[in-house]
């Protein structure tokens, strides 16, 4: 018992001196001398977008420095993945709680589904009187049923643009303003060597081939849906469309590896002057300025996108597709306001003035007045692209604004591609198409 007690007590004394050495490691807090806080750190907010059109990487991670320079607070986080891999990244990234991004790049095209889906965060009382200066058309792709749900960004649509050098040397003075008048041209072109493929187009199975495939339709006078929301781009004007890409690929004007090609490649053959024709989104001619990517600069032009002849004379005076975005905030982030803060500084009109370059301005007054010559002064491609876009831009019609969407591009996208290459005809591609339309908005 006795020696119990005393190995209790040299345990007691051990732990005695234990604790107290312990304590007397840590400073000793007084009302003289409060314990320091804690510094705060900053909050990571990550945003994800796309790597092609509008700005590249390296200058939306040059906004994320200066944002920082100026909110030492927050931290940006950036990530970049192809247009066709956004959507998706958008969905699983919803799954995880908090979300994997705070923010996302927003395609026309996506807010139906990702409204009815509760992805999106309603940011109507965080939009300020200052921002009516934005462009209304541009509100559009993220306000639905009187609610905004994102700060509009870029404002684009597809070009047609074409080398003046090889237009001058087979013999024509002008562009082409109907399509019909794009392959007389093309025939030319072809027939004198100037090069083997005229036309380059983005008609691979991705979204830019339903982009191209809306420009040609309501430039042939026909439409998507009709009033009552069933598909109708399975009529006459629908296969005459479908029928004449084909044809033009089938008579060695459009180059066949626009079956596989993306925008970019499109750039790529069009700035290495192997086609006279392209359409794409207005980054191609600000690159075909800078020899380092270009071999034809100088000689690139922009003309009104061509129209059929029938709907031409039918009173159709242009048609292109509006391929403009927004940035939304994901309902789900534990950051609205670092991440709001974020994307008015990314829209803001000091920043896309500064990168006017890459894509123009989304505020009204910079088209106008005073603002009109320092946009045109912003950047050498501005005195050519702004009357452009000015031009085009009032002819950009929307692919449908429907939840299914997602699902029914895919469905047209394989109809389209089963056309080109063959497999079905025009007629048999888009009847299957619209079936699956009809199916999915049930």
């Amino acid at each position: 018992m006795r020696t119990f007690h005393k190995l209790l007590t040299l345990v007691l004394v051990a732990i005695f001196t234990l604790s107290a050495a312990g304590c007397g490691s840590q400073p000793t807090a007084t009302p003289l001398a409060p314990a320091a806080p804690a510094a705060a750190q900053p909050v990571t907010i990550h945003i994800l977008t796309m790597d092609q059109a509008g700005l590249k990487p390296a200058e939306i991670d040059q906004i994320a420095r200066d944002f920082e320079a100026k909110n030492p607070d927050i931290k940006v986080v950036m990530e970049y993945v192809g247009y066709d891999y956004v959507h998706d990244k958008i969905v699983t990234g919803m799954a995880a709680n908090p979300p994997a991004y705070d923010a996302a790049m927003i395609d026309v095209i996506w807010p139906d589904e990702f409204i009815k889906a509760g992805y999106l965060l309603d940011v109507t009382n965080r939009v300020t009187s200052d921002m009516q200066g934005i462009f209304p058309a541009a509100w559009n792709g993220v306000t639905r049923h009187g609610k905004i749900y994102g700060m509009p960004w870029l404002m684009d649509v597809k070009y047609f643009m074409y080398n003046e050098d090889i237009l001058a040397q087979a013999g024509f003075n002008a562009p082409p303003a109907t399509w019909e008048e794009l392959v007389e041209q093309a025939k030319v072109i072809k027939q004198k060597g100037l090069v083997e493929y005229p036309v380059i187009w983005s008609w691979n199975q991705k979204e830019g081939v339903v982009c191209d495939y809306t420009a040609l339709l309501f430039g042939n006078g026909g439409a998507f849906l009709d009033a009552s929301g069933k598909p109708v781009f399975n009529n006459e004007k629908g296969v005459q469309t479908l029928s004449w890409m084909k044809q033009t690929i089938d008579d060695g004007l459009t180059n066949p590896s626009s079956i596989s090609s993306d925008e970019m490649a499109v750039e790529t053959n069009f700035l290495a002057g192997k086609s006279a024709f392209a359409v794409n989104w207005l980054f191609q001619y600000s690159d075909s300025l800078d020899p380092t990517k270009s071999q034809v600069v100088g000689k690139v032009a922009f003309a009104p996108m061509p129209v059929f002849k029938a709907a031409a004379d039918a009173g159709v005076k242009g048609a292109s597709v509006d391929g403009s975005s927004s940035f939304a905030i994901m309902a789900t982030t534990p950051y609205p306001d670092q991440t709001w803060k974020f994307l008015t500084y990314l829209a803001s009109n000091e920043v896309q003035m500064k990168y006017s370059a890459a894509m123009l301005p989304i505020w009204t007054a910079d088209f106008e007045g005073d603002s009109l010559a320092k946009l045109l002064a912003a950047a050498p491609s501005n005195p050519v692209t702004v009357p452009a876009f000015k031009a085009q831009f009032p002819y950009a019609f929307e692919r449908p604004t429907v939840p299914y969407y997602n699902e029914a591009s895919t469905a047209l996208q394989l109809a389209i591609q089963e056309a080109l290459t063959g497999v079905k005809t025009p007629q048999e591609a888009l009847d299957v198409a619209a079936a699956k339309w009809v199916e999915l908005a049930k």
